[in-house]
């Protein structure tokens, strides 16, 4: 017999904006009515279903790339009125904005085209799976009719075997699933999403282009709800923990508190929010530091963060290259083209939104600068350059990329 747990309203953000960690110390998947109540027909298709899960694990927005195998897939997402789509610029930057979205909400979501595009976000959900987050990664698979057919299809890497894509995804994510059937394709993405939750990792799910749009009888009606029971501590060792990080709290003189990936595992978020908030580190702002060289590789992006009006504070350090590997290992190829960073994303800008840019040079600017982003200008996205010399450094990063680099060149043990 089939055992209702829990609420709807226990599954979804505490509220509509960005940010939001879902409440309740066990995550619920729950349909919205009783277990005999029937979706419309036009609803009950898997794409919808995906859809509404989506929204019952607390994910409101998701960040898509639309290619030729997924576009259905897309119309059935946008459609659940509970689900924002949010296109991005390339799969990658689809794949960390879904996983910057775990780190806040708890779980995130992106959709790419198969091969070409889950190729492309692979570094990002590798870097979620590092991370232990729960990424749900979507992918729109090849028309079923094909599987077995020995073809070769247009945006994969010219094998006739579809099965690459999902292998490379196999050793950064704890789950894959290949629905190509309807039939079993309700099981298939409720174990993928229930895995990703309890095991806090990413996973793959791959749809045929041809299924999302088919009204399926396992669709037709309300989802069986399930639950993912809460991890427990061990008291003793939480309680020594608590009086340890206490002790070395309280003797600090200037504490910086950085959390790290394993409080989402432990459900411990909140906690270490409250315990911030007590020490004084208040304030909910994105606030973003990056290389010119890192911003590089993800500049586009910033168009979607003005079209969705995001006011996120980012610093990016113009040091003239990859100053963390001139530490390890210096050489030319360390060297990047100087961009008019300020000056690129008023072009991205372009006078749509609110967006304000600073180039600053100096400690007095910068205190300047970080003023007038907390100030007038704090419902803006604010882009601050700091011009750094190259050579500006910590002892720390010189220590450690002295060590990285001894590390590096070991010679081959003797045979």
């Amino acid at each position: 017999m089939d055992t209702r747990i829990g609420s709807l309203e226990s599954a979804k953000p505490a509220s509509s904006d960005v940010g939001s960690i879902p409440n309740g110390t066990a995550t619920v998947v729950q349909g919205s009515a009783s277990p005999s109540s029937h979706i419309s027909a036009s609803d009950s298709t898997l794409g919808r279903h995906i859809a509404r899960r989506l929204v019952q694990i607390g994910v409101t927005d998701v960040f898509t790339v639309p290619g030729d195998f997924n576009l259905t897939l897309l119309d059935h997402l946008i459609a659940e009125p509970g689900l924002n789509n949010i296109g991005c610029c390339n799969e990658l930057n689809a794949g960390y904005a879904a996983d910057g979205y775990a780190r806040r909400r708890g779980v995130g979501a992106c959709v790419v085209t198969f091969t070409v595009g889950g190729l492309s976000v692979l570094n990002a959900i590798a870097g979620a799976y590092s991370e232990n987050l729960p990424v749900i990664c979507i992918v729109g698979g090849p028309n079923t009719n094909d599987y077995g057919t020995n073809r070769i299809l247009h945006h994969t890497i010219g094998l006739p075997d579809f099965s690459q894509e999902m292998r490379c995804f196999q050793t950064v994510t704890c789950y894959q699933a290949v629905v190509n059937n309807l039939d079993d394709g309700h099981e298939l993405i409720d174990t993928a999403i229930s895995t990703a939750l309890k095991e806090s990792k990413p996973v793959y799910i791959s749809i045929s282009c041809n299924l999302p749009a088919i009204p399926h009888p396992t669709f037709s009606r309300d989802p069986v709800p399930f639950s993912i029971a809460p991890r427990l501590s061990n008291k003793l060792g939480l309680e020594a923990a608590v009086e340890a990080a206490a002790a070395f709290l309280n003797k600090a003189v200037k504490p910086v508190m950085v959390g790290g990936p394993k409080l989402r595992v432990a459900k411990a978020c909140d906690a270490f929010a409250e315990l911030a908030n007590a020490c004084g580190y208040a304030g909910r702002r994105v606030i973003a530091c990056i290389g010119d060289g890192s911003f590089q590789v993800t500049a586009q992006d910033v168009s979607t963060m003005l079209r969705c009006g995001q006011n996120s504070i980012i610093f990016l350090i113009n040091n003239g290259g990859y100053t963390i590997e001139v530490e390890i290992h210096d050489g030319p190829y360390n060297v990047i083209k100087n961009w008019n960073y300020t000056g690129l994303v008023d072009a991205i800008h372009n006078g749509e939104g609110k967006c304000w840019t600073k180039k600053v040079f100096c400690e007095e600017d910068l205190v300047e600068a970080i003023e007038t982003a907390t100030g007038p200008k704090k419902d803006c996205l604010c882009f601050i350059e700091v011009i750094a010399h190259k050579d500006d450094t910590s002892k720390e990063l010189l220590e450690w990329g002295s060590r990285v680099s001894a590390a590096n060149s070991r010679p081959p043990n003797p045979q």
